[in-house]
C-alpha cells in the first residue's frame, strides 16, 4: 500500500490553475480555482476533477514510468516551485 501524498494544504496549486492547460478551465478569473475556499480547502473535495487527484494521476499516467516515491518527490519539487511563485 502506498503512503498518501504529503499535501500541506497550502493552496498554492489551487491558486495557480492558470499555469496548466489541464486546469485552466477551473480558473475563476484571477488564476485561482473556482472551488478554492478562503481556508485553502476545496469546496468540492469529494467530487473534485480527476486532474486534482494526485493518486489517480499517478495510477493512470505515471505508474508504468516511475515508482510512487519518485512521483511524490517530483510533485514536492513542483509544490516548492509554486510556493515560491506566490
Amino acid at each position: 500500500m502506498q503512503t498518501p501524498f504529503p499535501c500541506t494544504q497550502c493552496g498554492c496549486c489551487c491558486k495557480q490553475v492558470f499555469r496548466s492547460e489541464l486546469t485552466a478551465y477551473l480558473d475563476r478569473g484571477d488564476g485561482s480555482c473556482k472551488y478554492l475556499s478562503s481556508d485553502n480547502t476545496c469546496s468540492i473535495y469529494e467530487d473534485r476533477p480527476d486532474i486534482c487527484r494526485v493518486d489517480l494521476q499517478y495510477k493512470v499516467f505515471f505508474s508504468t514510468k516511475m515508482d510512487w516515491e519518485d512521483f511524490v518527490a517530483l510533485n514536492i519539487k513542483a509544490c516548492n516551485f509554486l510556493q515560491n511563485q506566490i
